[in-house]
């Protein structure tokens, strides 16, 4: 059943070995790992059972009544939190403030149930926190490979992200996590008309299980417009090419997005980098792209474009392209007259 199960049902291997602790965590997963995910996956564990996890019990003095009253705390306030932890900082500082008129053993023992920095470290570790993502960034996260019929075209595709990612992990409606076990179980009876009926309730949430290294894992479809750049439509001079130029950078890689906001289409307006490249500039040098200045006044878009201009490529190789907002806007008039 794959990555999938192991998700929604929080089912983690133990380590077979005490040896195995230190390197492993006590969920069984690495110690990178074991923090902020299998807080998160117990969690929403939590939400469907109502059954906190095994062993905390030898880290905490409180009851198991107790407990379960922690994680519907922790189970609010992490859904409450915009965006929800992604670094163990983040996650400790959620646990301290939410329990925090609960018994000092406790906090700490659950702290330490998920490796996560315990209170006195916190000052320490603060002082040595990365620096904040750009201004006007709402979060990031990382894609699995871009597939090339995602390109929709010059400035636009769609992208899907692993629900193991903390951020994701505490948005998956309990109505999704539900269907993924349900599928499941009837692919293991094999009744296929049932899991296919399923699957599709599944997408039509937004979400896909997706195969990779023969591990199903729940992943969340995100439709993403390029932020600054305004590409040709597919149906105007140039749009197919501009539409091949994308898919030639993005496909099949993995890639960083930085999310500004959503547009009035429900996309994601983003930065997008693939390889440590910035996929905007590469559009706008390749001549594939306006500076969309109405919306996005970096000058760094504007030179980048006026690069491509002088050199007269891509599109700039006619000498009087169509911009693709006067173009839709002016096929959105016609349409409108021929309604009447």
């Amino acid at each position: 059943m794959g990555n999938v199960l192991r998700f929604l049902c929080g089912q983690w291997c133990k380590p077979t070995k005490d040896e195995d602790l230190e390197s492993q965590g006590y969920h069984g997963v690495s110690a990178v790992n074991v923090g902020v995910t299998a807080l998160a996956h117990d969690l929403f564990h939590f939400e469907i059972t109502s059954q906190v996890p095994e062993g905390l019990s030898k880290h905490v003095v409180s009851s198991k009544k107790d407990q379960a009253n922690w994680y519907r705390k922790l189970l609010e306030a992490w859904r409450a939190a915009k965006p929800p932890p992604k670094t163990p900082e983040e996650a400790a500082r959620l646990v301290i403030e939410t329990l925090k008129r609960h018994q000092k053993a406790d906090v700490e023992g659950l702290l330490a149930f998920y490796g996560l920095p315990l209170p006195h470290t916190l000052d320490q570790l603060t002082a040595g926190a990365p620096t904040s993502l750009p201004e006007g960034v709402q979060y990031e996260f990382q894609t699995f490979p871009v597939d090339s019929r995602a390109i929709a075209d010059g400035d636009g595709m769609t992208v899907y992200v692993s629900t193991t990612d903390p951020r994701e992990s505490s948005c998956v409606p309990i109505g999704v996590r539900l269907a993924v076990v349900q599928r499941s179980q009837a692919r293991a009876e094999k009744n296929y008309t049932e899991a296919n009926a399923i699957y599709e309730k599944i997408k039509e949430s937004g979400y896909r299980i997706l195969n990779q290294n023969n591990e199903e894992t729940l992943a969340r479809r995100y439709p993403i417009r390029l932020r600054g750049i305004d590409a040709p439509e597919n149906e105007m001079p140039y749009g197919k090419e501009a539409k091949e130029e994308l898919t030639k950078i993005v496909q099949g890689k993995c890639l960083r997005v930085l999310v500004y906001g959503e547009d009035q289409y429900d996309r994601y307006v983003a930065d997008v980098y693939c390889n440590g490249k910035f996929v905007q500039e590469l559009m706008l040098k390749k001549g594939f792209a306006w500076h969309y200045a109405a919306y996005d006044q970096r000058p760094e878009l504007a030179r980048w474009e006026k690069e491509a201009r002088d050199k007269r490529v891509g599109l700039w190789a006619s000498s009087n392209p169509e911009k693709p907002w006067e173009w839709k806007k002016k096929n959105n008039k016609e349409k409108g007259q021929m309604r009447r």
